[in-house]
C-alpha cells in the first residue's frame, strides 16, 4: 500500500508562501520556518504531518506527495487552507 510522510508550512497569501520558498532555497532551515510561520499546529512539530495513505489530505496535496519527488520543497500550492510548502520526506510504493 502506498504512504507518504511530508512536512508542509501553511500561509494565508500566496506571497508569503513565496518568501519563505526564498527563504529555503538560500539555506534557512524549512523547520524552524514553519515553527515560526505556519498556521496549521504542525508547525510547532516543523511542519510534520505524519505517514498518511492516498486520500487522507486534500485533493491539492495528494497530487503533490504522491508525485513529487522527495526531500524537494514544492509550492506554492493552494488549497481552502491557504498557501503551503510541501516537502515529501519519506515515501512508499
Amino acid at each position: 500500500m502506498k504512504e507518504a510522510s511530508a512536512r508542509h508550512i501553511l500561509v494565508e497569501t500566496e506571497e508569503k508562501c513565496a518568501e519563505l520558498m526564498d527563504e529555503i532555497n538560500n539555506g534557512s532551515d524549512f523547520s524552524e520556518l514553519a515553527k515560526a510561520h505556519s498556521q496549521c499546529p504542525s508547525g510547532q512539530q516543523g511542519g510534520d504531518l505524519g505517514t498518511f495513505a492516498p486520500g487522507a489530505m486534500v485533493p491539492e496535496f495528494d497530487k503533490v506527495v504522491f508525485s513529487a519527488e522527495v526531500g524537494i520543497v514544492q509550492g506554492p500550492i493552494k488549497t481552502d487552507f491557504g498557501y503551503h510548502l510541501l516537502e515529501v520526506t519519506s515515501r512508499t510504493e
